[in-house]
C-alpha cells in the first residue's frame, strides 16, 4: 500500500530545509501540487509569520552564492525574476556596487590570468566579464590588472 502523498505544509518545509526559497519560487512550486481547497498564498503567509521563509534571508543567500562568480547586473536581474522590488534591491544594490570591481578582477584572474596580447584575445576576455554581469568600469579596470589588494584605484 502506497503512502499518501504529503501536504502541502510538508512539500514547503522540505523545500525550504534545503536551502532559502523566495516566495514566488515557493509558490510556483507548491501549487503544481495543490489541490483543490489549498489555499497556497495562506500557506505562504503561515511560513512567513513563523519565520520559515524569509525575502531578506532568501535576497542574502542568492547574493553570497552568485557574487563570486556573476556581477551586479546579473544577479540583480535574478533577483527581479524572483520578486525583490523596491527598497530591499536597491539595498543589496548598494551593497554589490562596492566591491564589483575586486569580484570582477578575480572572475577574470582566475579564468585568464594575464591580459592576451592580441585584439581579439582581449575583446573574447570582455565578453565573458560582460557576459557575467559585470559593468563596463570593473570590465576595464579588470583588463588593466587592477589589483584591490592596492590603494592606488
Amino acid at each position: 500500500m502506497r503512502a499518501p502523498p504529503p501536504s502541502l505544509k510538508a512539500r514547503a518545509l522540505r523545500l525550504l530545509s534545503t536551502r532559502e526559497h523566495s516566495r514566488l519560487e515557493l509558490s510556483r512550486k507548491l501549487s503544481r501540487h495543490a489541490e483543490e481547497g489549498e489555499d497556497v498564498e495562506a500557506l505562504l503567509d503561515w511560513l512567513e509569520k513563523n519565520k520559515w521563509l524569509s525575502q531578506e534571508r532568501f535576497s542574502e543567500s542568492l547574493v553570497h552564492r552568485r557574487s563570486a562568480r556573476y556581477g551586479n547586473s546579473r544577479i540583480l536581474a535574478e533577483l527581479q525574476s524572483h520578486g525583490i522590488q523596491g527598497e530591499a534591491l536597491q539595498e543589496l544594490k548598494a551593497g554589490l556596487v562596492e566591491d564589483e570591481v575586486a569580484r570582477c578582477c578575480e572572475v577574470w584572474r582566475r579564468k585568464f590570468g594575464e591580459v592576451a596580447e592580441d585584439a581579439e584575445g582581449r575583446a573574447k576576455q570582455m565578453r565573458f566579464l560582460l557576459q557575467r554581469g559585470f559593468s563596463q568600469k570593473a570590465v576595464r579596470a579588470a583588463m588593466k590588472g587592477y589589483d584591490p589588494e592596492d590603494d592606488g584605484y
